[in-house]
């Protein structure tokens, strides 16, 4: 989920930069350091907004830069465990497709896309289930479910993030609207014959 919060820290002007208003300064150089980055505690810095407090600068000597206790305003994302979320297919392979989250991917494994065998056509890129015959492709838009989570702060590059679609109410868009279409026509089958 997407937060927006306020936090503090503290931020080094470059002495290079010090002629230059301050408060664009701070900001760059949050936008700089934090922005992509992961904290473990906080979550992954999506943007850093605004800058709300600026403390006493501080002088440490043999550094000509000075130092500032700032407060800011970021926007994160904080993925949490069997949180359910809505991506986009960015690329699909013979183990499983890659989702978009925003600002990070992660895989949705073949065995997490359905109880059915899945095929790999390479030629249009899509997974495709053997007995149902329903589909995931690049572009296609999912609602999947996080079921494993590892985040690196070092390398956000290197987090992984596992999905399931093996649920109900999860699966692309075009599944879940085949899915609502056979609930109604149920619920009217249902409703005829309880009504004689």
């Amino acid at each position: 989920m997407y937060y927006r919060m306020e936090l503090s820290d503290k931020v080094r002007v470059p002495p290079h930069r010090m002629g230059e208003e301050l408060l664009r300064v701070i900001l760059d150089v949050l936008q700089e350091h934090l922005e992509g980055s992961i904290d473990k505690e906080i979550g992954i810095f999506i943007a850093v907004t605004r800058v709300i407090r600026v403390g006493e600068g501080e002088i440490i000597p043999g550094d000509g830069a000075i130092y500032y206790d700032v407060d800011f305003e970021a926007v994160v994302l904080r993925l949490s465990l069997q949180e359910v979320l809505e991506g986009l297919v960015v690329e699909t392979t013979s183990f499983g497709a890659f989702v978009s989250l925003g600002p990070i991917d992660a895989m949705l494994h073949v065995s997490q896309i359905s109880d059915e065998y899945i095929n790999y056509d390479e030629k249009n890129a899509r997974l495709i289930c053997q007995e149902s015959k329903r589909f995931i492709g690049v572009g296609e838009a999912v609602r999947v479910r996080v079921v494993t989570l590892s985040l690196n702060e070092r390398e956000p590059r290197d987090s992984k993030i596992g999905l399931t679609m093996r649920q109900a109410g999860l699966g692309t868009a075009r599944w879940l609207e085949e899915d609502m279409q056979k609930e109604k026509e149920k619920e009217k089958g249902g409703g005829e014959r309880g009504s004689r």
